[in-house]
């Protein structure tokens, strides 16, 4: 946990550093730069939008989530592999299996349990109020350990990977929240939070400024995020 305390810190440092760099090779408008500069970033720039609808959509529980995650991470296998981000280039193949599940997930219709009625889609829950809570999460939480160490050795020892702790740590706690949001738990957001964090310090150490102001605002949006869920949670009951 120092070790990754330490790795986040130095990360944190490229932040003012990822987007100076950017703002520098920014061509004027129109100008004769804009062709190398769109042929280097325009992956970053179109996940970013469409990461940007996600993020939108999920907070509005809209099931079109997934359909537009499902375009976001087919680009975001190719975006990563070019940036060496191993970890979350194989993440995002459970991304894409993730989507299906979640989209046939919130598909199915269930009953209220206070008055027996149909709902349109799966209604939002608390994992913290779901029977056995207690022992589920800390089920999922040794899996999301053995799935950081596992990580973590296969990027220290098969790869060239230079912030092997993080990206291990985004990807194996991303294994559990892309889940949570699938089941449609409330509880989703706050590991959201932990994970963008992390990886947006993460994004402009790799020089992928876009991607990576994506997801500064994605801590935003998932505070009032959650806060939205809740408040749908409750007049759901």
């Amino acid at each position: 946990m120092i070790d990754l305390l330490l790795e986040i810190t130095s990360l944190s440092s490229s932040f003012g550093a990822g987007w100076s760099g950017v703002l520098v090779s920014l061509p004027l408008w129109g100008g004769p730069g804009w062709g190398p500069f769109l042929a280097a970033h325009w992956l970053d720039m179109l996940t970013t939008a469409l990461g940007l609808a996600y993020i939108i959509l999920e907070y509005r529980a809209s099931i079109w989530l997934w359909a537009v995650g499902f375009a976001m991470q087919a680009l975001g296998i190719v975006l990563y592999y070019q940036k060496g981000l191993y970890a979350d280039c194989g993440m995002e193949f459970y991304y894409l299996a993730m989507t299906v599940y979640g989209w046939w997930n919130w598909m199915r219709k269930k009953s209220s349990s206070s008055q027996g009625e149909k709902l349109e889609y799966t209604p939002i829950t608390s994992w913290l109020s779901r029977p056995h809570s207690l022992r589920e999460g800390l089920g999922v939480g040794i899996l999301t350990l053995v799935a950081w160490a596992a990580l973590y050795t296969f990027l220290v020892t098969c790869t060239d990977s230079r912030v092997p702790i993080a990206d291990s740590f985004t990807t194996a706690l991303s294994f559990v929240g892309i889940w949570a949001l699938a089941r449609k738990y409330l509880e989703q957001w706050i590991i959201w939070i932990v994970v963008d964090v992390v990886t947006c310090c993460l994004y402009f150490y790799k020089d992928i400024p876009f991607k990576a102001s994506l997801y500064a605002l994605y801590v935003v949006i998932a505070i009032f995020g959650y806060r939205k869920w809740r408040h749908m949670m409750k007049e759901n009951l």
